[in-house]
């Protein structure tokens, strides 16, 4: 996968993928490695003027092909994982910038000259450069490193004075600019000292109204498209020799540690580009996201980048080592990207600081929206805002609440086909959740009634879906799920309870367990083995069981943390009727697939996934131990991480919105989500400093660090979840 979303983005990243081929050859690239590193004209830089991909976010107006900072990332993005060498992402950062600049003469000139084809590069804010008012302008001195300067023609430098800080567009020949080179880290790039001895700015120079946060976010932004490209490069290149390289006799890529190296990097690869795609959304959203999303841009995409090729080298071994392998010169470009966004702890401080106020939030707009599907949804949650909720242990009993008014109206299952739901698309799932989100109404939730009854209602006869569909929507029935047992955990197909037909239905012995729920459920889906003399995913069925019958024993499992809301549940002999057998005998794995397939789909305009409350608390309240910026550093950590895994699930939804097949975001947000409750429990108990003798620990700490084991192993385990990604996702061999 990639940044595309839509048609017209995958059409440009495969233009750009041809280009590369024709005109930026790898091979022909490493003969030209010393021209690169001079800041010699890059040879395909007329063509690549003549087919616009240099100015596709410049207004027609300007010269430029009328698109968006965006449609620029996507051709940054496939540039990056083809390794097109030279000044592109140097150039279309400072021409990017000057296109946010109001209506003045610096940025039209500006636009005009990056349209016809010339090269530029960005120098942020420092405090290596000092300015001076001289002669209604300003005049600048210092250095500053810059990338892709000895071949850039015009300069956007920042720098601050009179307590605001401007952007000036700088021709480089200018009198007080020199240029010395030094060699740069990417290979493929060239690089140098920019030196100002009293270069003179007036106000014919300066871009006005270029907001220091706007530039940062953007900057930010096409790095991180920089990143997910090299990243990409990372998986596909990493994967495919783990299918070829044989080792012991076999590929390297069967072997379980293998696998999960490469699941980690595609994980790691589809976050930065979520991360980057969300602060190039950002962009046209108020300052305080611009700052959360460019904070996980860096964090998520930007840094984790070199670990990435790192990684890989790891898988190529020795190989990946050498002069000669393509690593070293992915490995060296992203070494760069850090380097141009300044001091990593002082952003994370900067968008901790940030995250203690609000949270990520990205708001979808729809194509061919339908009003009047709006209309009346709204006119429903209306409605539903005049009604109550008479509400005891999770049950709603009240037939004229507001859960038994969403339920009737198809509303609290919108994506169920009717008369229990809306049969909603995903466009129109959308629209609904923007209406509940408006309100400041919640959507209710059957929790493991929303896999169980899509299941029922693909498999059950008409009476069965009659019989629970709407109580369970209404809150009266409440589910759990029968799968795990004792040995049979995330290997579920390995199961030992039995059922046999007996006289009108089948009688089930066995034992689950870390059932959730299990000591408050009316009914369980439930999976027992009904054949065993054929392989066992095939000899399973799935059943349908009232939690009250003769026979079943719930026992609470008291856990690390003191709670009970895991259960083991014995059947002993335990009837049931034949109407709750869901499809045939033997059907049970296939149908199992439907349920684990059901989650509801979560649509909502705020991207965290929450990991980062406890921390959020602790801040606020001052209950934490070390020094300030250390906390913000913990927050902002895991607020941007939190962040880009939302972004990642949106992604997933505005997929299936544009009309293009899902991806494996979901698949991938899971593991990472998993991956970073463990973190931010670690960061919190650290926080909590001695605070943790106690059990009242600030931002609840020793409870957040005990509850860890059940995220990383409900569900099936990380490792197992990194096997399946590998296998049915990458196509590595099974072991």
């Amino acid at each position: 996968m990639a940044l595309a979303l839509t048609e017209e983005h995958t059409d440009l990243c495969a233009a750009a993928s041809d280009f590369a081929s024709r005109f930026a050859d790898t091979l022909a690239t490493r003969e030209q490695l010393p021209a690169y590193g001079a800041g010699e004209p890059a040879p395909y830089w007329d063509e690549l003027v003549k087919n616009g991909l240099h100015s596709l976010h410049i207004s027609e107006e300007h010269g430029g092909q009328g698109g968006t900072v965006a449609d620029t990332a996507i051709v940054v993005e496939e540039f990056a994982r083809r390794l097109v060498p030279g000044p592109y992402v140097s150039t279309v950062l400072a021409s990017a910038a000057v296109a946010a600049a109001g209506d003045c003469k610096a940025a039209t000139r500006g636009l005009a000259e990056f349209a016809e084809g010339a090269r530029g590069a960005l120098v942020l804010p420092a405090g290596t450069v000092s300015a001076a008012a001289a002669d209604g302008g300003w005049e600048l001195r210092g250095t500053a490193p810059v990338l892709s300067l000895l071949s850039a023609d015009f300069l956007v430098i920042g720098f601050a004075a009179g307590g605001d800080t401007r952007f000036a567009l700088v021709d480089v020949r200018s009198a007080g600019v020199s240029r010395t080179a030094v060699p740069c880290t990417d290979l493929t790039r060239d690089a140098g000292t920019l030196e100002l001895t009293g270069l003179l700015v007036g106000s014919e120079e300066i871009l006005e109204g270029l907001s220091v946060v706007h530039v940062e976010t953007l900057q930010a932004g096409l790095l991180a498209a920089e990143a997910s490209g090299i990243m990409r490069w990372a998986v596909e290149a990493s994967t495919a020799y783990a299918k070829m390289r044989e080792q012991f006799g076999a590929p390297i890529g069967s072997f379980q540690a293998i696998k999960h190296k490469c699941a980690n990097l595609l994980i790691a690869a589809e976050l930065a580009a979520a991360a980057a795609w969300s602060a190039l959304v950002s962009l046209d959203q108020d300052e305080d996201q611009q700052k959360l999303a460019a904070g996980a841009a860096i964090s998520a995409a930007i840094v984790p980048s070199v670990e990435a090729v790192t990684e890989a080298v790891t898988i190529f071994g020795g190989i990946g080592f050498t002069w000669e392998h393509d690593a070293h010169l992915f490995w060296r470009r992203a070494m760069t990207l850090g380097a141009q966004v300044g001091s990593l702890s002082e952003r994370l401080v900067a968008t901790g600081k940030t995250a203690l106020q609000l949270d990520r939030r990205i708001d979808i707009e729809l194509p061919d929206e339908d009003p009047a599907f709006r209309a009346r949804i709204g006119q429903l949650l209306d409605r539903a805002q005049t009604l109550t909720n008479e509400h005891d242990g999770g049950r709603w009993y009240s037939r004229g609440s507001q859960r038994t008014f969403l339920a009737e109206e198809g509303l609290a299952a919108p994506h169920w086909p009717a008369p229990y739901g809306l049969g909603a698309t995903p466009a129109q799932q959308v629209v609904i959740s923007q209406e509940y989100a408006r309100r400041g109404l919640t959507p209710p939730s059957s929790v493991i009634g929303e896999w169980a009854m899509p299941t029922i209602l693909a498999y059950g006869s008409d009476a069965v879906k009659e019989q629970f569909a709407l109580p369970t929507l209404r809150g009266e029935l409440i589910w759990c799920q029968l799968f795990s047992e004792p040995g049979a955990g995330s290997d579920l197909a390995g199961l030992a309870t039995r059922a046999v037909k007996v006289e009108g239905g089948w009688e089930l012995k066995g034992q689950k367990v870390w059932t959730s729920g299990a000591h408050e459920a009316d009914w369980g889906i439930c999976l027992a083995r009904t054949d065993k003399d054929v392989p066992k995913h095939k000899g399973l069925s799935y059943f349908l069981i009232d939690m009250r019958s003769a026979g079943v024993e719930v026992r609470p499992l008291k856990q690390s943390t003191g709670d009970a809301e895991f259960n083991e549940v014995f059947l002993d002999s335990v009837f049931v009727p034949d109407a709750y057998l869901l499809g045939e005998p033997g059907q049970g794995w296939r149908i199992t697939a439907t349920t684990l397939q059901n989650e509801r789909t979560q649509i909502s305009s705020g991207v965290s996934v929450g990991t980062e409350e406890a921390l959020r608390t602790m801040i606020s309240q001052g209950r934490y131990s070390g020094s300030e910026d250390a906390a913000f550093t913990s927050l902002g950590r895991i607020a941007a991480v939190s962040s880009a895994i939302g972004a990642l699930n949106l992604r997933e939804t505005l997929r299936q919105v544009n009309g293009m097949q899902p991806g494996a975001g979901s698949s991938l947000a899971k593991v990472a989500h998993a991956r970073l409750t463990r973190e931010a429990a670690s960061h919190v108990l650290a926080l909590a400093g001695p605070g943790a003798l106690f059990a009242s620990a600030p931002g609840d700490a020793v409870t957040g660090q005990l509850a860890v084991p059940q995220v990383l192993i409900g569900g099936g385990t990380v490792e197992i979840q990194l096997n399946v990604i590998a296998e049915r996702i990458l196509g590595l061999p099974r072991s």
